[in-house]
């Protein structure tokens, strides 16, 4: 009978380098798990090499434990790969591409950040890049794949607003200086493309300022037709005056809409849908003017600051936008009518999403609102008033600064 020979011992298993920092700075699992925002059991399985983590987790467990990511995991770590559709025009072959990534329902959607437009494109991080398209991209060709450079949590709970308030960035500043467990991404758009995209189930929010010319309300009427049959609740975000924006001094001596029809006067324009030119519209139509006379009319800008700018630089004599606009740029300012801009939220968004609450009761808060009454041009004295709520009114209550 031959005898075996006993196997060589194994070699014990390299020691992790989270864990040899963690014993370093005098750190239990629990002391780790609760510095870097985790769990007891992610910290053991990402010390026994049971779980890879995301490029956000990595980067705060290098923040507590002070040593560099490549230091803890030999390089990048595994990111999380997330399938979604893809909002706007096909992408180029090229890729990758940066794009905001959020969840409406049971839908992950994904906007290239350059669609935000040229203002926003640098001063916007993120969260996560386009790296191809998705899986089966010949029976769903507007899929796309996209590694997170973002905590998946915080994607989940990222509330779109669609609208032209810029103003709704200082309730977005406002959440990210206080990690909150949700942000909040601002898409401008004019208020009917905005009410359109809430429809499709594409955003959270959307904000609107249309004044109803048979009624004189603002809002409701636009509301109850492109929303018919839906539960939705407007709650007002401001009021501003809307009107004229003029150069400097006012040079041509322009007083109203009367005075756009003049062939020494030549304007920019909203684009069609948006609340300012259905408000130019609706002033052209009451002094009798038909819109072909108006010098500039299809020249079009896409946002108050895109005309501001317009009329500041010279391209135009004068457009619809914001009194707020005016005196961020020193243009005059020619007032038209005050306007209330709401925000459009279905109902079941209320109590169903978490980063909607959060959205509101920054909304309530009074330095959110003391510093946009100082922008100029805005009114917060009826900031989160319900102006209409078919369902669950307790759960706006709750928001309400009284």
């Amino acid at each position: 009978m031959t005898r075996r020979r006993p196997s060589a011992p194994s070699a014990p298993a390299p020691e992790s380098p989270v864990r040899a920092a963690r014993v370093e700075r005098g750190l239990s699992q629990a002391d780790l798990a609760e510095a870097a925002g985790l769990t007891r059991q992610a910290v053991y399985a990402i010390e026994s090499g049971r779980y890879l983590p995301n490029v956000a987790t990595a980067l705060r467990l290098a923040h507590v434990l002070g040593r560099g990511v490549e230091d803890l995991f030999g390089g990048e770590p595994a990111a999380d790969l997330v399938e979604g559709e893809l909002l706007g025009p096909s992408l180029p072959a090229a890729a990758p591409t940066r794009a905001k990534v959020w969840s409406v329902g049971e839908r992950t959607l994904v906007l290239p950040v350059s669609r935000l437009g040229a203002g926003l494109t640098y001063s916007t991080a993120a969260d996560g890049l386009i790296v191809g398209p998705a899986a089966g991209r010949a029976a769903r060709p507007r899929r796309v794949r996209v590694r997170l450079l973002q905590d998946a949590r915080v994607v989940r709970q990222q509330v779109v607003v669609a609208g032209c308030d810029p103003a709704i960035q200082l309730v977005a500043e406002r959440l990210r200086r206080h990690r909150e467990p949700a942000a909040v991404l601002g898409w401008p758009m004019g208020s009917t493309a905005a009410v359109e995209a809430l429809r499709r189930g594409e955003v959270h929010v959307a904000g609107l300022h249309v004044m109803d010319p048979r009624s004189g309300q603002a809002n409701l009427p636009f509301v109850r037709r492109h929303l018919r049959g839906r539960a939705v609740t407007l709650v007002t975000f401001a009021s501003w005056e809307a009107g004229l924006l003029v150069r400097r001094g006012n040079p041509k001596a322009i007083r109203g809409a009367a005075d756009l029809a003049r062939r020494d006067v030549r304007i920019v324009n909203r684009e069609p849908g948006a609340a300012a030119r259905l408000l130019l519209d609706q002033r052209l139509a009451a002094e009798g003017i038909d819109a072909a006379r108006v010098r500039g009319y299809r020249d079009v800008a896409f946002s108050h600051l895109d005309v501001g700018r317009r009329v500041a630089e010279g391209g135009a004599d004068a457009g619809v936008g914001v009194e707020a606009i005016a005196g961020l740029l020193g243009l005059g300012f020619v007032p038209l009518q005050t306007e209330r801009y709401d925000l459009v939220i279905p109902t079941a968004f209320l109590a169903g999403h978490a980063g909607v609450g959060r959205l509101l009761e920054a909304l309530a808060s009074r330095d959110v609102r003391a510093e946009i009454e100082a922008l100029g041009g805005y009114s917060t004295r009826d900031t989160g008033r319900v102006v209409e709520a078919p369902a669950a009114p307790s759960v706006l209550k709750r928001h309400k600064v009284k």
